[in-house]
């Protein structure tokens, strides 16, 4: 299948369609994205659809302790080899199943992502992702980012009711059970939270990962990660969010934060928390406060990752919104600045280079329908 690269009517279409979408979901202006116009599903769908068994370009990034072990990806990852990197894969099916179970139900695209997720999602190559991560070699690999990202994979299959999205679940449960179990081991060894705007942020993870637990009962997972959290972050003043974002960062140091501790503080907590966390946050309803992130290369793998920041922040700031008292007055200019990014977040999601197609419209799926709410 090809798909097209947006013309600038396309991508105006997109942007008044976005707009469109976020105005319909509430009749005040305290909204947030909670489903996705099929327009935005169809673009979304087609690059996930095209990269999640297309091979190369690839980076393997693990560690091999014999010459043997390296080999091309598909060997390797027999159900995660494609869009360039394992947890891009990951995250690539997750988008797949997600669209599948919120998104328009007469999709054109229906058909061929279950069947690319059926030949992806079966025994024979599950097995092969399982002797992977058992190798001893191992290490951090994919800690935690991809193995977060996996939990979320399977928290979606539970909670969509549907006989494929069970049948999935009990194919990927083995390798679930060995990443929970890996976690739990690493959880009580660290010692300090890992403040970056990349993969090994450990607040990103934290809130997939207790997502994951809270859904499956996992009270051991839940327990540590709330334990961690409250021992990295509630003391934690004056986040320098005017040093945001670093030049190659998707995921927001401060606001990250900001949104695991939503998920665990009762909502005055929170409040009182964010107050002196991030006490700069307007009460005028201002949406100039925090300006989006700036990408002049989007070919260029690193730089482009300031397209995701876009996005992966407007999730945080609606998030972070929801979470305040009604009255709050700091709610307005929380959900103005998170449309403002979220509407550059989703028009950068493009084919016109793999170096953001392969990803991009994971994040953005992830903002459009409410994922993390």
């Amino acid at each position: 299948m090809k798909y097209l690269r947006l013309t600038t009517l396309t991508l105006l279409a997109i942007l008044t369609s976005f707009v469109s979408q976020v105005s319909a979901n509430s009749s005040d202006e305290l909204s947030y994205p909670t489903s996705i116009e099929p327009e935005l599903a169809n673009r979304f769908a087609a690059l996930a659809i095209s990269c999640v068994q297309q091979e190369f370009p690839n980076k393997i990034s693990r560690t091999t302790d014999n010459a043997e072990a390296i080999g091309r990806p598909r060997k390797i990852f027999p159900t995660f080899y494609g869009c360039f990197d394992w947890h891009s894969a990951v995250h690539g099916h997750w988008l797949l199943v997600r669209l599948l179970h919120v998104g328009p139900q007469d999709a054109p695209w229906r058909d061929e992502a279950i069947k690319k997720l059926n030949e992806n999602f079966s025994k024979e190559n599950l097995a092969g992702e399982v002797a992977n991560f058992a190798r001893p070699a191992r290490g951090s690999w994919e800690r935690p980012y991809g193995l977060a990202w996996y939990l979320q994979l399977t928290t979606e299959l539970r909670q969509w009711d549907d006989p494929k999205a069970k049948h999935w679940l009990e194919i990927l449960k083995p390798l679930e059970e060995d990443i929970a179990i890996s976690l739990k081991e690493w959880l009580p060894k660290l010692a300090y939270p890992i403040r970056l705007g990349t993969h090994n942020q450990s607040a990103f993870a934290f809130g997939l990962m207790l997502d994951w637990a809270r859904e499956i009962g996992d009270t051991e997972m839940e327990s540590l990660i709330i334990e961690r959290s409250l021992k990295f972050h509630q003391q934690d003043v004056n986040c320098p969010i005017s040093y945001e974002p670093s030049g190659e960062d998707f995921l927001s140091p401060c606001l990250m934060e900001a949104d695991l501790m939503r998920r665990i503080l009762s909502q005055k907590e929170f409040a009182d928390w964010l107050s002196n966390f991030l006490p700069g946050i307007p009460s005028d309803g201002s949406d100039d406060w925090l300006a989006p992130g700036i990408v002049k290369d989007a070919s260029d793998g690193k730089l482009v990752h300031l397209d995701g920041v876009n996005s992966s922040r407007a999730w945080n700031l609606y998030n972070i919104a929801s979470a305040l008292p009604s009255n709050d007055s700091r709610k307005l200019s929380l959900v103005r600045s998170a449309k403002l990014h979220a509407d550059t977040g989703v028009a950068a999601v493009s084919d016109e280079h793999y170096s953001g197609s392969h990803w991009l419209a994971s994040f953005a799926t992830y903002l459009m329908t409410g994922r993390g709410k």
